[in-house]
């Protein structure tokens, strides 16, 4: 076991390198310059190349690759254009609120996808599996930022239960900050949700064609205790897989839902700094959730033997 967390962790340098090289030559080639927002509207071109040579923008693209790399490998993701402040700060400054409605999300999507996925398969061609699958195209085909306005508009500008915009620290309250956060969550959950009922109604229909299942159902065994402990446990390496793979879903998720509710989290700053064209922010933040969702799948992974134990590492 511990080789293989070893293993996984030491994969996860190429992964970063692959990531960092895509996203510096993204930016390499994207209009837009830090230097002409620095020195403003009046600047000449004399004054944007002063900038440009202080801040490396006028070297070579590998040498500039190179020399971030190097600083990324030491621990050091630079310092932000326009702050003055080391990346990693900024990271830690903005991390709470964006993991605290990542998990919220997942825990509410597990909560509801789970279940509605079971009753889906148990319901298999009726009017309640049609619901169940209708309702996740739905969840699939809404865009996050317009169902974020839509609970923002009813619950919290028309019945008031719930902040509209914000983030209340988890030092002034964690139920507070739950609460700041669970339109968020609600909104982002809709997709992911969807993803987590439609494949545990597919790997739940194979499962009840088992012959144990039959077996267990012959025996007099509960419709509730053959749903939800002998074929759902058997559905579990599927659904931690797709789980897993859904926390793309809730990063990508993460920027848009901060920016409809102004939560100051990754995905505002992530934000933010792509209006500003602050390199050094970007690049931070993005070798981060790529780190953050390699570590997240090799938990998942770990998981794996718990819920089968067939599975060996």
């Amino acid at each position: 076991m511990l080789n293989y967390i070893v293993k996984r962790i030491a994969a996860t340098i190429p992964v970063v390198i692959v990531v960092g090289l895509f996203i510096f030559g993204l930016l390499f080639v994207a209009p837009g310059d830090p230097a002409t927002i620095l020195a403003g509207e009046q600047a000449t071109a004399q004054d944007l190349a002063q900038i440009r040579q202080e801040l490396g923008l006028d070297r070579p693209f590998l040498v500039q690759f190179f020399e971030w790399s190097g600083q990324v490998a030491q621990g050091n993701l630079g310092r932000s254009i326009f702050s003055k402040q080391p990346v990693t700060v900024l990271i830690a400054q903005r991390l709470e609120p964006t993991l605290l409605l990542m998990a919220l999300t997942m825990v509410i999507s597990v909560l509801v996808g789970v279940p509605l996925g079971v009753i889906a398969a148990f319901k298999h061609g009726g009017r309640l599996d049609t619901f169940v699958m209708s309702a996740s195209v739905l969840g699939f085909s809404v865009p996050v930022f317009v169902v974020g306005y839509i609970l923002a508009y009813v619950f919290a500008l028309q019945l008031g239960w719930f902040p509209a915009q914000g983030y209340t620290p988890i030092a002034e309250g964690f139920w507070r900050a739950v609460r700041s956060l669970t339109l968020p969550a609600i909104a982002l959950s809709g997709v992911y949700s969807a993803l987590i009922a439609r494949t545990g109604r597919a790997a739940m229909l194979d499962i009840l064609s088992q012959d144990y299942i039959r077996t267990a159902r012959a025996k007099g065994v509960s419709q509730w205790t053959v749903l939800f402990v002998h074929a759902l446990r058997a559905c579990g390496v599927p659904l931690l897989t797709v789980i897993g793979m859904g926390v793309a879903l809730l990063i990508g998720g993460a920027v848009v839902t901060e920016t409809v509710f102004s939560i100051p989290g990754l995905g505002r700053l992530t934000v933010d700094a792509i209006l500003q064209r602050d390199y050094p922010v970007i690049q931070g933040v993005v070798i981060f959730f790529s780190f953050l969702y390699v570590l997240v799948n090799l938990v998942i992974d770990l998981l794996y033997t718990f819920v089968d134990p067939r599975i060996r590492y």
